[in-house]
């Protein structure tokens, strides 16, 4: 089972971002119109689905993935970081100038 961490950079736009709206939560995007961006909600404004599994916590916010995506990255960890550039539409690190970007590697387990 993959498991998700967060970088510094990415700890602190999720303070940032906590303190403008509260307790959020992350969904890993699928793709569509925002490619594979992780995508931050606040908690409550965004329905988990029934298929929906909760990798674990960045920033004391919690990660959900689709359970095809689950399956798919089984053997990969998932590194949420930051760049530069605009975040997806509806998520709430667009505007900032720096948006969450989910990076990869092969579990070591």
């Amino acid at each position: 089972m993959s498991t998700v961490t967060a970088t510094p950079e990415a700890l602190k736009l999720i303070e940032e971002i906590t303190a403008d709206h509260g307790p959020v939560l992350f969904h890993q995007s699928g793709g569509c119109c925002d490619g594979s961006s992780p995508m931050c909600y606040p908690q409550g404004d965004f329905r988990v689905g029934d298929r929906d599994v909760k990798l674990g916590e960045i920033g004391g916010a919690p990660f959900y993935i689709s359970a095809s995506q689950a399956e798919a990255w089984a053997h990969t960890d998932l590194i949420i970081d930051v760049v530069a550039g605009r975040g997806g539409m509806f998520s709430l690190d667009n505007g900032r100038e720096k948006r969450f970007l989910t990076r990869s590697e092969i579990c070591a387990r």
